[in-house]
């Protein structure tokens, strides 16, 4: 695949719903009048040879949310951002060290909700230029990269479930190799892999 983006463009304008941590728990009553707040994650597309990878993090383990689970850079959106994909793009210039320069942003999937109050906005972008990985070591812990042939592939992922305040949770997973990706992670991928698959 020597230029993903013509696949990844033609994915990004098919329709599809929103998605949330609570799409495999139909059980789950979200409280009325709740507060989301916006965020934006970068989902990093970088060239190695002639295949695609997307870029994630291990984050650090001794992080109030989320601690050592594989995410995208990325975070809430601040008042200096212009907009959540500004936010992205900062935050991953703050997390893993890739220039705002080095980014050509494809376009934007669906917002995803999470448990934690959050409304994401997943931006795709197509890492043009080499640059130096620099984990910030107050939040990343590692920094890695998988075939994005790997976390497009439906078959690739599994539904699995664990106890969560007292109720049984489903969620995806999308494992490679000793990473084990699920949750919003892999729930963000899979939507993706879903319209991949429809092209």
């Amino acid at each position: 695949m020597s230029d993903p983006t013509v696949s990844l463009r033609a994915a990004l304008s098919l329709d599809s719903a929103a998605s949330s941590d609570f799409d495999l728990n139909p059980d789950v009553v979200l409280p009325k009048g709740r507060k989301l707040r916006p965020a934006g994650v970068l989902v990093p597309i970088e060239m190695r040879g002639d295949v695609p990878h997307v870029i994630l993090t291990k984050r650090a383990s001794h992080l109030k949310h989320h601690p050592g689970q594989i995410a995208f850079p990325g975070g809430k959106q601040d008042e200096s951002d212009a907009d959540v994909i500004a936010a992205a793009l900062r935050e991953a210039h703050e997390e893993i060290g890739l220039p705002t320069g080095h980014v050509d942003v494809i376009g934007t999937l669906p917002t995803h909700e999470t448990v934690t109050s959050f409304t994401i906005t997943p931006v795709l972008g197509l890492v043009r230029d080499a640059f130096d990985v620099k984990p910030e070591p107050g939040e990343v812990e590692e920094v890695f990269r998988v075939p994005l042939a790997h976390v497009t592939d439906p078959q690739r992922f599994s539904v699995q479930s664990r106890r969560w305040q007292g109720h049984r949770r489903h969620y995806f997973t999308v494992p490679f190799g000793p990473y084990y990706i699920w949750g919003a992670t892999a729930r963000i991928l899979r939507g993706l892999a879903e319209r991949m698959d429809r092209i």
